[in-house]
């Protein structure tokens, strides 16, 4: 049972009405804002009078107007309407992280090498979401995410092509760099950076069906005066990678995609001879967010800001 402090606590349902009549200065007018009806909340409030032991409104022939008790209440229960309001926000944002589920959307290269760290922070987190994540083409994941399959997805982009959609928000994780790979038997292993101009006698082996990682070649081959020679067409990374230390040619990769890299192969700068790319959190515009989604894209750039140096 309360102590007698407790004992005059007002109806915060009451005192909602009460602050409804004085800034309608009708009652007919907050009964209908409020869904009530007229003779409800005139009882409400006589109720409200009672627990004062004061008149708070003066009835009028056209309408209401507050006593000074009904204004001084007034003040006061506007501040603790607001204070309810804001609590049950902030009930509902920590009940939406407590359950349901999130589907992610993203591509080989970061899902084989910054993806983990972020879901398994997250999970820690968060380990009554449902994580879901989805690896597509980059077309695929576009339409996923318009679709509602995805509630967010990761893109890339390059300089000459950004990736720019009205109904889509983009936000920058990081930039990484496009590195060289050579088996480490070959003549250039020991080296930590290297001129593209220096390659122009090299077999080159790029990922098939018009990946972007060979207009990233033929961009910089080309600043550097050659036309690159093709000599094996990969279907991912690994398989490049694996030809790679063999002998068969060199290859240009973003940096993400060697997070695993071949024990016979080296990594070697280019220096700027490649532009950046992008890595971009992609969310639809006309949506509402749920706490789920902040809350991945939170643990996101925050992991991204600590391993930004990692990529480039």
């Amino acid at each position: 049972m309360l102590n007698d402090e407790y004992q005059g606590l007002f109806d915060i349902r009451r005192l909602a009405l009460l602050v409804e009549v004085v800034e309608q200065g009708s009652i007919t007018s907050a009964a209908d804002l409020m869904m009530y009806t007229p003779s409800a909340v005139s009882q409400q409030l006589r109720k409200l009078e009672q627990e004062v032991g004061q008149p708070l409104l003066n009835r009028r022939s056209r309408g209401v107007v507050p006593t000074e008790a009904g204004q001084v209440l007034a003040a006061h229960a506007r501040k603790i309407v607001g204070q309810m309001k804001a609590a049950q926000s902030d009930l509902d944002q920590i009940a939406g992280l407590n359950r349901g589920s999130l589907a992610v959307g993203t591509f080989p290269t970061l899902a084989g090498s910054f993806l983990p760290v972020v879901i398994r922070a997250f999970k820690k987190r968060y380990p009554a979401i449902g994580l879901s994540v989805r690896s597509a083409r980059f077309d695929q994941l576009v339409s996923d995410l318009q679709s509602g399959i995805t509630g967010i997805c990761l893109l890339w982009d390059y300089p000459w092509n950004r990736f720019h959609d009205d109904s889509i928000r983009l936000t920058e994780v990081f930039q990484e760099s496009t590195v060289l790979l050579v088996s480490r038997s070959h003549p250039l292993a020991d080296r930590e950076e290297i001129r593209m101009e220096e390659l122009k006698k090299e077999s080159w082996i790029v990922r098939a069906e018009a990946h972007p990682v060979v207009e990233v070649l033929q961009r910089a081959a080309h600043n550097a005066g050659f036309e690159p020679s093709i000599g094996f067409l990969a279907n991912d990374y690994q398989e490049a990678q694996a030809m790679v230390s063999v002998g068969m040619g060199v290859a240009l990769a973003p940096k993400t995609a060697v997070a695993l890299l071949h024990p016979e192969v080296k990594v070697i700068s280019i220096g700027d001879a490649a532009p950046l790319r992008r890595i971009l959190l992609a969310q639809r515009q006309d949506k509402v967010y749920a706490p789920a989604e902040v809350a991945f894209q939170s643990t996101l750039l925050e992991l991204a800001r600590e391993h930004a140096g990692d990529y480039l």
